[in-house]
C-alpha cells in the first residue's frame, strides 16, 4: 500500500462530502463572527459561510424560537394545514419587501434552489392562466448562478457547475451580463452605455423568441460566479422596462443579496426596481434553518386565484414550522438591531463602510486586479498581471490557494474560479455578518493580504 492510498483512505467518510481531495475541520460551535472547530481553532467567518450568515452565529433567541415552535408543532403538511407562524411570517416578509408586494403572497421552501424552481413554475403557470400558453421560456444571463437543481442549472451560466449535467437540462437563451472590469463595450461614461447595450441584448433575445418568453431571471448584484459585480447606471431600470413592454415577468434572484445584505432590505431597492417575483434564501434564516422564500405580486396571485385556483407545485417540507420560526426570529432580530443599516456601505461609520475602505487597500497588491461590491457583499478579483488583467492559469487554482492560506490564519473567505470565461479567472467573495467590528475587519483584511502574498509566492 502506498502513501497516497493511505491519504485517500483518510479523506473518506460516511458523509459524501463535497470533495475527496482535502480534509475538512469539524465545526462544533459558532459565536458572533466566529466558527470554532473540534481542535479549538477559531475562524473569523469573513464570508458569512457562503454569504449566508448575516446576524452572527450563536444568537440564542433564534434557537429558542425554533425550540418553542418544535414543542408546540413540529410539522404539518401544507396540503392539509396552514399554521400561525406561516401566516404571520409571510405578512411580515411582504411588509419588509415593500409596497410592490402589497397584497402579494409568499411561497416558502427549504432553500435557494427550491425557490428558483418554484419561481420558474410560477412564471409559466401565470402565463398560462392569463391566456399566454405559448410563453414557457425563461431567459437568464451568462456568468450567473441560480442553484444546483436541474431547472436552476438550466437558467444558470456557471460553466463549471453546469458542464457535466448539460445533456440532462433544457436550455433557453443566456444573454450577456455587464462586467465593467472586463467590459465588451465602451465604458468611458462610467458604464452607462454598456448597461444599455446589454439591455438591448435582452430585447433582441425576447423578440427572437417570437412570443415564447415567460420570464427573465437575474441577480441584481452578481453572486459567487462573478463576485459582487454591481450593475451599471440605468441597466436594471431598462431591463425592467423591456420586460414590462413585452409581457415578460421579471424575476429577481436575491438568494444572496436579500434580507439586508447590500444595505437595503433587498438589492433591487437601490435602483427602484419592482420585480414580479423575488426569490430569497441564505440570509432569510441566516443559516439557522433550511429556508427559502418566493415573493410574488398581487397580479400573479390574482391570476392563479381567479383562474385555475391552484398552484401545481409543492415540496414536502415547504413552510416547515420550525424553519419559519427561525426565519421570523431572524427578521425581527435584524430589524431590532438595525443590521440593514449596518450593511449600508454608504453610511458613515457602518460596518459595511469599514469593510469597503479596508478592502480598497488590497488594490496595492500586485495580484489584486479589482475590488468591487456593495453593502456587505464584495468581490476581490485576483490576476497574474495587473496591467493586462491577465488571469492565472486555471490549473493553478489561485483563489483556492488563497482560501487555504487564509484558513491557516483563522480566516474564512469564499474562493471561486471561472469569472473571466467560465474556466479562467479567480476571485474571492467577502460577505461577513453585519455584527463584525472595526477591529475584526482590520485584522481580517491584514490576514487576507498576507494570504494573497503567500499564494503568490507559490505561483
Amino acid at each position: 500500500m502506498t502513501d497516497s492510498d493511505l491519504v485517500d483512505r483518510s479523506l473518506r467518510s460516511p458523509v459524501l462530502r463535497r470533495s475527496f481531495l482535502k480534509s475538512f475541520p469539524t465545526a462544533v460551535r459558532g459565536e458572533s463572527v466566529y466558527v470554532c472547530d473540534s481542535d479549538g481553532t477559531r475562524y473569523l467567518d469573513f464570508s458569512g459561510s457562503a454569504a449566508v450568515n448575516f446576524i452572527g452565529h450563536g444568537v440564542a433567541e433564534i434557537s429558542t424560537a425554533m425550540a418553542e415552535q418544535a414543542k408546540q408543532l413540529e410539522f404539518a403538511h401544507t396540503s392539509q394545514f396552514t399554521t400561525p407562524v406561516a401566516e404571520e411570517y409571510a405578512q411580515e416578509l411582504l411588509d419588509f419587501a415593500g409596497e410592490n408586494f402589497r397584497d402579494g403572497a409568499v411561497y416558502f421552501t427549504s432553500g435557494g434552489s427550491e425557490s428558483i424552481e418554484t419561481a420558474l413554475k410560477l412564471a409559466r403557470q401565470y402565463q398560462v392562466e392569463i391566456g399566454q400558453a405559448k410563453r414557457y421560456q425563461t431567459l437568464s444571463r451568462v456568468q450567473s448562478y441560480h442553484g444546483s437543481t436541474l431547472g436552476a442549472l438550466a437558467v444558470s451560466g456557471n460553466k463549471r457547475r453546469r458542464e457535466i449535467y448539460l445533456p440532462m437540462v433544457r436550455e433557453f437563451e443566456h444573454v450577456g451580463i455587464p462586467y465593467c472590469y472586463r467590459c465588451n463595450h465602451d465604458c468611458s461614461d462610467g458604464c452607462r452605455n454598456c448597461g444599455q447595450e446589454y439591455a438591448a441584448e435582452l430585447e433582441r433575445a425576447i423578440d427572437a423568441a417570437s412570443g415564447g418568453v415567460a420570464a427573465f431571471l437575474l441577480e441584481p448584484v452578481s453572486g459567487a460566479t462573478l463576485g459582487a459585480v454591481v450593475p451599471p447606471p440605468g441597466y436594471l431600470r431598462r431591463i425592467a422596462e423591456v420586460c414590462g413592454e413585452r409581457g415578460v415577468l421579471l424575476i429577481a434572484d436575491e438568494v444572496m443579496t436579500g434580507m439586508g445584505r447590500t444595505g437595503r432590505n433587498f438589492a433591487v431597492d437601490h435602483w427602484g426596481i419592482a420585480p414580479d417575483i423575488l426569490v430569497t434564501a441564505k440570509g432569510l434564516s441566516s443559516g439557522y434553518a433550511p429556508l427559502g422564500a418566493v415573493m410574488v405580486t398581487k397580479k400573479i396571485v390574482d391570476a392563479i386565484a381567479e383562474g385555475s385556483g391552484a398552484f401545481l407545485h409543492g415540496f414536502t417540507y415547504n413552510a416547515h414550522p420550525v424553519s419559519l420560526a427561525g426565519g421570523r426570529a431572524v427578521l425581527r432580530y435584524l430589524q431590532k438591531g438595525k443590521l440593514v443599516q449596518a450593511a449600508d456601505s454608504e453610511r458613515e461609520g457602518s460596518a459595511a463602510s469599514q469593510v469597503r475602505r479596508a478592502l480598497e487597500g488590497l488594490r496595492d497588491l500586485d495580484m489584486v486586479g479589482d475590488v468591487r461590491g456593495i453593502g456587505l457583499l464584495w468581490g476581490v478579483e485576483l490576476v497574474a498581471d495587473k496591467k493586462t488583467k491577465k488571469p492565472f492559469q486555471p490549473p493553478f487554482h489561485f483563489a483556492g490557494k488563497v482560501g487555504q492560506a487564509a484558513a491557516k490564519r483563522g480566516l474564512l473567505v469564499y474562493p471561486m474560479q471561472g469569472s473571466v470565461d467560465g474556466d479562467s479567472g479567480d476571485h474571492l467573495l467577502i460577505a461577513p455578518p453585519a455584527v463584525i467590528t472595526k477591529e475584526q475587519i482590520e485584522w481580517s483584511v491584514t490576514e487576507l493580504s498576507r494570504a494573497i502574498e503567500e499564494a503568490a509566492r507559490q505561483s
